[in-house]
């Protein structure tokens, strides 16, 4: 430890973890392993921009989430989070809070140091980066919840609306951040679909229009509530004709099971679809521009689908 130039501060109360951490880096040259019990610890000693801060998942007490949000918040080390294998949601939750990524457990020294290699720009504190007020970094409430215990089961809590089962718009809207950069980054097509009905519904038609989404998407799709009657998808690797294709079975759908309003009128669907590449979009805000823009044409038209020029 004393040879070490560089730590790596595993904030954990298991102990299993921590000698884990430490069996990982030992054929790790110039590289320690210090504990920490809580996020003030690691915010009251500052550690060096070169450490690496690992945050476990199942720390007593304490929602991780927040706790990384904290710590990315304070200092500029690169954060990783400590999960389960296959938790499908800790990657995006984890960078939505600002952190790097995620490692699983048990920690091998092949995965720590395919993490030390990582060689990408340190985080920017909040002052050095877009300014205050930035609402895309704000956690939800809900993700505010504990997870200690069963991290499965409360990450999917914290993440969905309560009356549909699909994503909220806190997460959605990282999500439509995440995919765009994933798109323009392996010039892969992905289309922005905004849906959505006129008037009121019952709690049960709500639940059953969410099944028809969920019947009529991919697992890679991306469905998450809006508003009060909207809903967003992002379809991801898919164009306007496959977007198109989606979108009409959904109406279809609705026909065929006959959901009705609150005063007893057939629901009506409006769609609209905007789709990247397009010269126009430039960055995620105009995709999801022109998206909105084209289901307010389709609401306008009194339902259907439109396609954004």
């Amino acid at each position: 430890m004393s040879d070490a130039s560089r730590t790596i501060r595993v904030v954990t109360t298991d102990e299993s973890l921590l000698a884990n951490a430490r069996a990982a880096a030992s054929s790790l040259e110039g590289w320690g392993v210090a504990p920490a019990a809580s996020v003030g610890e690691i915010i009251e000693h500052a550690p060096a921009n070169g450490d690496l801060i690992l945050v476990d998942t199942w720390l007593r007490g304490t929602n991780v989430y927040e706790a990384c949000k904290k710590i990315t918040s304070s200092v500029r080390c690169r954060t990783y989070v400590v999960t389960e294998h296959g938790n499908r949601l800790a990657e995006s939750i984890a960078r939505f809070c600002g952190a790097s990524g995620v490692l699983e457990r048990p920690i091998s020294p092949s995965r720590l140091r395919g993490v030390l290699d990582d060689s990408g720009p340190r985080p920017a504190l909040p002052k050095e980066g877009r300014g205050h007020g930035n609402e895309d970094a704000m956690l939800p409430e809900k993700l505010l919840a504990d997870i200690a215990g069963r991290p499965d089961e409360s990450l999917v809590t914290a993440l969905v609306d309560p009356e549909t089962s699909l994503f909220n718009f806190a997460f959605l809207n990282y999500k439509i951040d995440e995919e765009y950069k994933r798109a323009r980054r392996f010039s892969q097509p992905l289309s922005c679909v905004m849906l959505g009905f006129e008037g009121q519904v019952a709690p049960e038609t709500l639940r059953e229009l969410a099944s028809i989404f969920l019947d009529a998407s991919r697992d890679t799709d991306v469905l998450g509530r809006f508003d009060e009657t909207s809903f967003l998808f992002l379809l991801t690797n898919t164009g306007p004709d496959g977007a198109k294709t989606m979108a009409k079975r959904v109406g279809q759908q609705a026909a065929t099971r006959k959901l009705l309003d609150l005063v007893g009128d057939p629901l009506v669907i409006s769609v609209g679809i905007a789709t990247f590449p397009h010269p126009e979009v430039r960055r995620k805000g105009d995709l999801f521009a022109k998206a909105r823009a084209a289901f307010n044409d389709a609401r306008l038209k009194g339902g259907g689908v439109v396609l954004a020029v």
